[in-house]
């Protein structure tokens, strides 16, 4: 198994949730201090570096018109980072293909960082969160569409290696694709693709032998949307199928138990920023049936309610683990085995109020007492011979 250290770069200073309707999409700009936000875009990357040198990997997403979320350009923090470490794969979890102009764009982008990073790069694509469709302007009904044709593109973009090709789509035409520079990697960085509570995507991720990430998802819905992916999977060997599985919680390390707390409280800030109900579900964006299921209870994911019942709660639930080093990897193991195991874990180990200095105490304490316990116990079997790959 490996690990990833992932913060979203928030901004958790703006005013108190409950004098404001919304901290997505409509908070005014006019709470935002460019002064402290390059203090905070500093020190998010000198922590993403320091990640680099305890030996974890690096995940990078973006959202936009958010505090919680000051990286609006996954692909700029890649590519400082892929100049600045030396050792991490970095991954952007990711591009928000349904929302971006160009899908080309995004292929010359990442096969740029590729060639930085010496092909340390893995290229996740996203739909983008429902709340995106206001600051993009785009049709919540077509962005599953828009999503797997710019993946299409992109992938054709870079791998046609015979000068121009034409390519003509439902939202893109190009008559003219040629990308210099091509990947590091061949033929292309590995890719990913986030959580989705519609099985019959989740099994187009598998058939495409793509990595497929959920985050802060309850163990029964991880697991049942796991089971979807590995029914489906292209690859024959069960090693290759967890590798190519993905799970992200909120991770807090301490010396102690009532430290790691304190540290826990101070990242879940994050499941309890505010998001206006105008802006969570827009209409098209989920199936009918999904919402009909949703209204009887029959939806098992990160609702208000769960969000509700405390740390506690979510650390039973696998949506946190927190504690001493000695507990946090029983959590990671007691939620591989309720899922049916998983490859990476992607760890949230920064959020809210959590101060430089207490991330990087349980970062280091995660990585030095936690993940060579993790990396031995979850260690991945050499891979059969004539197993499919990506």
């Amino acid at each position: 198994m490996y690990a990833w250290h992932f913060t979203e770069m928030p901004y958790p200073d703006h005013p108190d949730p409950d004098t404001i309707p919304s901290v997505r999409v409509s908070l005014p700009n006019k709470h935002f201090d460019p002064i402290i936000g390059a203090d905070l875009y500093n020190r998010y990357l000198d922590e993403h570096m320091l990640a680099d040198e305890l030996g974890l990997n690096i995940m990078l997403n973006e959202h936009h018109q958010t505090a919680t979320c000051l990286d609006v350009a996954a692909p700029l923090a890649a590519a400082i980072l892929a100049r600045q470490t030396s050792k991490a794969r970095i991954c952007i979890l990711g591009n928000p293909m349904s929302n971006r102009a160009d899908p080309v764009r995004v292929a010359e982008e990442m096969a740029m960082i590729d060639c930085i990073s010496r092909g340390r790069l893995d290229v996740g694509f996203v739909r983008g969160v429902p709340y995106e469709t206001f600051a993009a302007n785009t049709n919540p009904t077509q962005t599953l569409e828009r999503l797997w044709e710019g993946i299409d593109l992109c992938l054709k973009a870079w791998t046609h290696r015979e000068g121009c090709f034409n390519f003509e789509g439902k939202f893109w035409h190009k008559r003219s694709v040629n990308i210099w520079p091509t990947p590091y990697q061949q033929p292309h960085p590995p890719v990913w693709i986030t959580g989705s509570s519609d099985k019959e995507n989740i099994r187009e991720v598998a058939r495409r032998g793509f990595t497929f990430a959920m985050f802060l998802q309850p163990y029964v819905k991880v697991k049942e949307m796991f089971d979807a992916y590995r029914e489906a999977s292209v690859y024959d060997d069960p090693e290759e199928v967890r590798r190519h599985i993905a799970y992200m919680p909120l991770v807090a390390t301490g010396d102690t138990e009532e430290e790691a707390e304190g540290f826990a409280k101070k990242v879940a800030w994050y499941l309890g920023a505010k998001t206006a109900p105008q802006f969570r579900n827009p209409p098209g964006y989920v199936p009918v049936s999904f919402n009909v299921s949703a209204l009887k209870g029959g939806y098992a994911g990160r609702t208000d309610a769960v969000r509700s019942k405390g740390i506690d709660y979510l650390k039973e639930q696998g949506v946190m683990m927190f504690g001493t080093p000695d507990q946090v990897f029983e959590q990671v193991k007691a939620f591989y085995d309720h899922v049916g195991g998983f490859g990476q874990l992607l760890m949230m180990d920064q959020a809210g109020h959590l101060s430089h200095e207490e991330t990087v105490k349980s970062m280091t304490l995660f990585a030095r007492e936690v993940y060579p316990r993790i990396r031995e116990e979850f260690a991945f079997k050499p891979a059969k011979k004539g197993a499919a790959a990506q």
